[in-house]
């Protein structure tokens, strides 16, 4: 049966993400099938009054992990991304596959607050993927209404194995410890993928699958061709993390000899599927790469000052044809899946190494990055911008608000003001999702019961990991510090 018409009149609407007008949205099917001159539209469509509303397209988010929302707070003091991840590690273990569900929900309920309509998850499960646990997160998306692309972040290599040389700066015990651990044998890891994805638990149409091989240093070569290969195969997206540290890119000169976005296409990963988070010491070569093979970057700013990562060179990335889009990265790396904010960030922080303003990515550039840009990322048609023929995605901001009051540009007012404050109602394939301040597809209070539990019985748990990964972090932040201030005494 065909669902009845809504007509959505009375707001201040983006169209084509290029100019604000006063006009009707007509949406059937979860498609807005046309925008009409306000006053006019069909008689028997449910009329909704969306008066004194800013209303744009859902922001995407091109790069998160929903396991960071049950790791808030679970890392204390300041850390770079490698002795991070070595000190975190603990936080993913033990956890069951309804822990997996609920960091997923967590994640899409505070994304729904903020904004975003749609998510490329990277997801942790360990020691490595099952098929229950992917199809957890799937589930967890779809019942929430939100569009995802659900990505088991998997590697055939731990830190210690991956970074050359890294071993030999433990001593015993600590060093037998870490050295004894270990990640499933690839061959077994792609058969789980392949297995869940051909067993896929709801229909395609908002919630897909996804490949997500941590860093390129991480797994093997004919790990990366195995994943490229499957993606390849099923037209499904593939991201990895991308020169996201100089530390990358100085272990990949070690361990390759090139950088590690030519070791990429020299062993052919690259491709249009194939997307890099983060992206933040990329050259000018390896940008012409991935232009070259239609590839795109997300570009993270919290994660990447949070960690000390570096200012990415968006302006460069983009010059050289990089398709670029905007992720929040992990809750416990970022601190939220505040989409307003990573795109706020992304139009003022390019202002901060820039030789002009010529250089700075605008407003106009940073929206398309957090709509269109990331939709294309993990690969959308017809995602984040108001036009006919496009997903009735919708965020209805109060014109009100201090925000917004002057309203003179609205589209730079939304950049460089929203944090979500504003928002009042989200759609999501012409459903509301949100609205009266209350997430309608998900029961926030007893998440929150949940993810206090949770967090109780994890942590318990967990307690010797944690004693473990921390001695370990002490090793592997001095180990990069060395690494990287060798690195830098060879350069000059």
């Amino acid at each position: 049966m065909t669902k009845r018409q809504k007509l959505l009149f009375g707001g201040l609407v983006l169209v084509d993400n290029d100019r604000f007008e006063q006009v009707s949205i007509l949406v059937r099917e979860g498609v807005i099938e046309a925008l009409i001159p306000q006053g006019e539209g069909p008689d028997d469509a449910e009329q909704i009054d969306v008066s004194n509303r800013l209303i744009i397209p859902g922001l995407v988010n091109g790069h998160t992990h929903s396991h960071g929302a049950l790791g808030r707070g679970g890392v204390a003091g300041d850390l770079t991304l490698e002795p991070f991840l070595s000190r975190a590690a603990w936080l993913n273990g033990s956890r069951r596959v309804d822990d997996l569900r609920l960091a997923a929900e967590l994640s899409a309920a505070e994304s729904i607050r903020k904004g975003c309509t749609s998510c490329f998850d990277l997801f942790i499960e360990l020691p490595g993927p099952t098929v229950e646990g992917i199809h957890a997160v799937a589930n967890a998306y779809h019942e929430a209404g939100l569009r995802a692309v659900v990505a088991p972040m998997i590697a055939d290599q731990t830190l210690y194995q991956a970074l050359p040389g890294l071993l030999d700066s433990f001593e015993p015990p600590l060093r037998d410890m870490v050295a004894a651990l270990s990640l499933p044998d690839w061959p077994k890891t792609m058969a789980t993928c392949a297995e869940a994805f051909d067993s896929w638990p709801i229909a395609m149409d908002r919630v897909r699958p996804g490949l997500g091989p941590t860093i390129p240093l991480h797994c093997s070569d004919v790990f990366l061709q195995s994943c490229s290969a499957m993606s390849n195969r099923d037209q499904i997206p593939l991201q990895t993390h991308l020169a996201e540290t100089r530390m990358q890119q100085v272990m990949a000169m070690q361990k390759y000899g090139t950088t590690i976005t030519a070791h990429l296409n020299n062993i052919g990963v690259l491709g249009p599927q194939f997307s890099g988070a983060h992206g933040v010491w990329i050259s000018e070569p390896e940008a012409a790469i991935l232009a070259g093979h239609k590839s795109c970057i997300c570009h993270n700013p919290l994660s990447n000052l949070r960690l000390g990562s570096g200012i990415a060179p968006v302006r460069m990335l983009m010059d050289a044809g990089v398709g670029m889009g905007v992720g929040t990265d992990a809750s416990n790396t970022s601190d939220g899946q505040n989409m307003f904010e990573a795109m706020r960030l992304a139009a003022t922080l390019s202002r901060a190494n820039a030789e002009g303003s010529d250089e700075w990515v605008s407003t106009r550039e940073a929206f398309n990055m957090a709509t269109t840009g990331s939709a294309r990322i993990m690969g959308l048609k017809n995602v984040g911008m108001i036009a006919a023929g496009w997903a009735a995605d919708l965020l209805f901001l109060d014109a009100g608000y201090c925000h917004y009051t002057p309203l003179r540009n609205p589209l730079d007012q939304i950049v460089f003001s929203e944090n979500g404050a504003a928002l009042r109602e989200v759609m999501i394939a012409g459903e509301y999702v949100f609205a009266n301040d209350r997430v309608l597809t998900l029961n926030e209070a007893a998440l929150a019961v949940r993810a206090h539990d949770a967090v109780e019985r994890l942590d318990t748990a967990n307690a010797q990991t944690r004693l473990l990964n921390e001695a370990a972090s002490v090793v592997v932040q001095s180990f990069c510090r060395a690494t990287c201030a060798a690195s830098l005494s060879r350069i000059n």
